[in-house]
């Protein structure tokens, strides 16, 4: 519930006709948190797997969407404005992804 209302409010700030910005918006950070969650190891000592479980599969889980994510890129009326925003969100999350993973490794020391 906490993850899909915020999805919400951030889709009435993020308004752009023509363009699913707020659907883009919510799954890069959304891939971004996640990876950073699941790499840092302070989140890993300080919380409880259930609370790890409940902030990555319950409130990033209802915050990302794939499903709307899918429906709007089929209801796009440009076939070059819709592959903007498949190839924006797949290669973005992936980058956003490796950010997190790369935030929460910053003051890992090798040994």
């Amino acid at each position: 519930m906490i993850g899909s209302t915020l999805r919400y409010f951030i889709s009435l700030i993020l308004i752009s006709p023509g363009f699913p910005l707020s659907t883009l918006t919510v799954n890069l950070l959304g891939c971004f948190l996640l990876s950073f969650l699941l790499n840092v190891e302070r989140s890993r000592k300080l919380l409880s797997p259930n609370l790890m479980t409940g902030l990555t599969t319950g409130v990033l889980g209802s915050f990302t969407t794939y499903s709307t994510f899918v429906v709007e890129a089929a209801n796009l009326n440009s076939s070059t404005t819709t592959f903007l925003y498949i190839v924006s969100s797949l290669v973005g999350g992936l980058l956003c992804c490796y950010a997190g993973f790369k935030l929460a490794n910053r003051r890992k020391v090798a040994t």
